[in-house]
């Protein structure tokens, strides 16, 4: 069955009008997205959870990324998107209060995979999550996540410079992130 996204504005608001996510893709139309990025404190340092993507996902295969991310259907709104998303892909569950809005990012990038063009246009709400888990404990959606790992952020983040290994994830939301945690530090 095909996922049924809203179409939003400029500023993630839904228009009325719905797509399919194949064809959002396809024809480069604004939709919403929620990233939620998992972190914890280990050894007196920042640790964050990157997941990395199914092989056989149609986007970024392979490739490490958020902790949790997923396309926000039609009708509902991004919190409860973010948490639904939190427990299908790695068993985690949060309430709403958990979640601690860090920024919002707007996304439009053009690429191809497995031979098709892919026009991604999205308006992401990005949060942050404190939960000390290990991997152990996560239920992996084996059809959406590949594997885990926790990470120093400031490694994380000096490795996305330096394009030390394969990932989806863009500098601009790790700033974002980064700049939550220094105003959380203060």
């Amino acid at each position: 069955m095909a996922e049924i996204l809203d179409i939003v504005d400029e500023n993630g608001e839904p228009t009325g009008e719905t797509i399919d996510r194949e064809t959002a893709h396809n024809k480069g139309i604004r939709h919403r997205t929620a990233h939620v990025w998992i972190f914890r404190e280990s050894g007196g340092r920042v640790q964050v959870l990157l997941q990395k993507r199914a092989d056989n996902k149609d986007s970024y295969p392979g490739c490490y990324d958020i902790s949790s991310a997923g396309h926000i259907p039609a009708g509902v709104d991004y919190i409860p998107s973010a948490l639904r998303e939190l427990k299908e892909e790695l068993g985690v569950s949060a309430k709403a209060d958990e979640l601690i809005y860090c920024g919002i990012r707007y996304i439009r990038s053009d690429d191809v995979f497995f031979g098709k063009e892919f026009h991604d246009r999205q308006v992401s709400k990005i949060y942050a999550l404190w939960k000390d888990l290990d991997e152990s404990e996560l239920v992996l959606q084996t059809e959406e996540v590949g594997g885990v790992l926790w990470i120093d952020f400031d490694k994380c983040v000096e490795s996305v410079g330096a394009d030390r290994f394969r990932h989806c994830i863009l500098m601009e939301e790790l700033m974002i992130l980064k700049k939550y945690l220094d105003e959380r530090d203060k």
